[in-house]
C-alpha cells in the first residue's frame, strides 16, 4: 500500500463518482458512472469496481477509502438512516463495504464531505467555523470547526434541510410535503426541486430549476419573480443558521449554487432576518464545484 494515496467515493442519487487523490490535494484519477438506483447490492458492487479502477491507476492496493452518502449512520444500530436514496436505509453499509473491500472504510453524509473539502483546501480554508450547504436535488449541510467535522451524537449535525423554513405561514408550509414525512422543510423550498415547486405553485408551469434560472437571466418576468421568491426563502433559511452558530463563512454547493444572483442578493436580504440587523458573513461558491463532495470523501479517508 502506498501511504500517499486516498480514495473518495461520492454516492449520489443519479451518479456515483470516484477520485484518486494524493495527500497534497492533487487529483490523479476520477470517474463517474450511473448509480444503481433502487438496487443496494448493485450499489455495493459499483463502489467496489470504482475502487479497483482507482487502485489500478495507482498500481497499488489497500488505499484508504472514504464514502459520502445521501444519509447518515445511526450510532445505535450502525445502519443507514435519513437517506433520500431510500434503498440504502436500514442497511449496515459500512460493515458491508469493509467486508467487500477488505479494509476500514469511513462513511459520512455527503454534505459533511462538502464541508470537509471546502474547509481543508477550498473556499473555507483558514476559517474557524464553516457551514457548507448543498442546494441540489435535495438540501443538506455540513459543519466544520477547526478543520474537523461536527457530526453530533445523533449524526445529524448540519441537517438543515429538514427543519421548517423560518418565518413562513403554516398554510404555505403545508403546500410542500417532504419525503421525511413532514411538510414545509427547507429542502422543499431551497433545493432545485423546491425552486421548481415554487414556480409551479405560482404559475402552474412545471419547469426544471436550471431552466427557470436561465429564463430569469433572459428577462422572463415570471421566472424572475420565482427566483426572487427563492432568494427570499434562502435568506430566511440561512439567517436561522447565522442566528444559531454564526459561522465564519457559508459555502454553497449543488446546482443552485451556480446562480450568481445568490452572491449579490443574499448579503442584502439577510439583514432583514439576522438578529440585530447586521450580517458580515461571507457567502461564497464552493471552490471545487461539483467535485467538492468526492474530494471531501477522500479527505474523510485521511481522518
Amino acid at each position: 500500500m502506498d501511504e500517499d494515496w486516498l480514495i473518495g467515493i461520492d454516492l449520489g442519487g443519479t451518479k456515483t463518482e470516484v477520485i484518486l487523490m494524493d495527500r497534497h490535494s492533487q487529483e490523479h484519477f476520477r470517474q463517474r458512472v450511473p448509480t444503481s438506483v433502487g438496487n443496494y447490492q448493485a450499489t455495493l458492487q459499483t463502489i467496489h469496481a470504482l475502487v479497483q479502477k482507482a487502485e489500478a491507476h495507482a498500481r497499488t492496493t489497500g488505499i484508504p477509502v472514504g464514502v459520502g452518502i445521501p444519509g447518515s449512520i445511526s450510532r445505535k444500530t450502525g445502519r443507514i438512516k435519513n437517506a433520500n436514496s431510500t434503498w440504502l436505509n436500514s442497511q449496515p453499509m459500512q460493515q458491508h463495504l469493509q467486508e467487500l473491500l477488505q479494509r476500514p472504510v469511513t462513511l459520512t453524509n455527503d454534505a459533511n464531505c462538502l464541508a470537509l473539502s471546502e474547509a481543508t483546501d477550498g473556499a473555507g480554508r483558514n476559517h474557524h467555523t464553516v457551514f457548507a450547504a448543498i442546494l441540489g436535488t435535495g438540501c443538506g449541510a455540513g459543519i466544520s470547526v477547526n478543520g474537523q467535522l461536527l457530526t453530533g451524537p445523533n449524526g445529524v449535525a448540519g441537517e438543515w434541510g429538514h427543519n421548517p423554513l423560518p418565518w413562513t405561514p403554516s398554510a404555505e408550509l403545508k403546500q410542500r410535503p417532504c419525503f421525511c414525512g413532514r411538510h414545509g422543510c427547507n429542502e422543499t423550498f431551497l433545493s432545485g426541486t423546491g425552486l421548481s415547486l415554487t414556480h409551479k405553485l405560482r404559475t402552474g408551469q412545471q419547469l426544471p430549476a436550471h431552466t427557470i434560472t436561465e429564463n430569469a437571466n433572459n428577462g422572463d418576468a415570471e421566472a424572475h419573480e420565482t427566483l426572487n421568491q427563492y432568494l427570499e426563502h434562502l435568506a430566511r433559511g440561512l439567517a436561522a443558521i447565522i442566528n444559531v452558530i454564526d459561522p465564519d463563512i457559508i459555502v454553497l454547493g449543488g446546482g443552485m449554487s451556480n446562480a450568481e444572483q445568490l452572491y449579490h442578493e443574499l448579503p442584502i436580504r439577510l439583514l432583514d432576518y439576522v438578529f440585530g440587523g447586521e450580517c458580515d458573513t461571507p457567502i461564497v461558491k464552493a471552490a471545487h464545484g461539483d467535485s467538492s463532495g468526492v474530494r471531501g470523501a477522500a479527505w474523510l479517508a485521511n481522518t
